[in-house]
């Protein structure tokens, strides 16, 4: 099995499949995975199995690393899209996320004004006012839930630790529309032998009401892209995506579907 452990604190650019040029920022260390969740789709493995041994990057390390890379793209190219926290696990449970934001800002207004500021993030941290705070400040707020199914949830994201899927929906309407819901949508079995076919009505129509409540921006959904630690999973295919997206679109919604 494969697994992709990024470097720390800043990484590519990459060309990402829903953001275009991303340059990545990862606020996770360098040599393993620190998540609150555990995903059994997870492209960086399990967290067991990658423990980093290595402190985080401090506010001045990434602030340094950042400007750097900035003052390089400037003069070499290429002209990022978008600059994205994601990486290494969950970008918001990094004691400094509020202050490391109004760095990034800030380096993004000087040297590339018309970049987005993007996070990633799987909406365990919602709940902190701080992190909730400066989420607000980015351009692009991106927000996991691939469920509403809280029994699923434990089998297909495994939070690390205390978890209520009705108090991250409550979370994420508190952005008032300034968030991007981000699905995942796969099939298959899970180590334990589960169905996870979550494309069907029973799982899609009350996770579609939940979406509505929160009215987003926008909601990317999205299938396995690479290889998965459980190898039991399959990708949804390009016509339940499309049939999902036509749902949202038929309630007003802005939707996007990367197969």
């Amino acid at each position: 099995m494969s697994t992709i452990i990024y470097p720390s604190p800043i990484f590519g650019p990459i060309h990402s499949r829903r953001l275009g040029i991303s340059l990545g920022i990862n606020l996770l260390p360098a040599d393993g995975k620190a998540c609150t969740f555990d995903c059994i789709y997870c492209e960086c493995g399990y967290n067991a199995d990658h423990r980093p041994h290595t402190p985080l990057p401090t506010r001045e390390q990434v602030r340094e690393a950042l400007e750097k890379q900035l003052q390089s793209m400037k003069e070499n190219g290429p002209t990022p899209n978008v600059l994205t926290f994601a990486g290494n696990g969950e970008p918001t449970s990094h004691p400094h996320f509020p202050e490391i934001i109004a760095d990034t800002v800030a380096l993004r207004d000087k040297y590339f004004p018309e970049a987005k500021v993007s996070v990633l993030s799987n909406a365990t941290q919602t709940g902190k006012e701080k992190v909730r705070q400066a989420l607000l400040k980015v351009d692009n707020n991106i927000q996991k839930l691939d469920t509403v199914n809280e029994s699923y949830i434990l089998e297909l994201d495994r939070p690390t630790g205390p978890y209520s899927v009705q108090q991250v929906i409550e979370n994420l309407k508190k952005f008032k529309g300034h968030v991007i819901i981000q699905t995942m949508f796969l099939k298959g079995l899970s180590p334990e032998g589960r169905n996870m076919d979550n494309t069907t009505d029973d799982f899609v129509l009350p996770w579609l009401q939940a979406v509505k409540e929160i009215q987003p921006e926008k909601v990317m959904i999205y299938t396995i892209d690479r290889e998965t630690p459980d190898q039991q999973l399959q990708k949804a295919t390009h016509e339940e995506l499309d049939r999902i997206v036509d749902l949202l679109r038929a309630e007003g919604l802005e939707a996007s579907a990367s197969y």
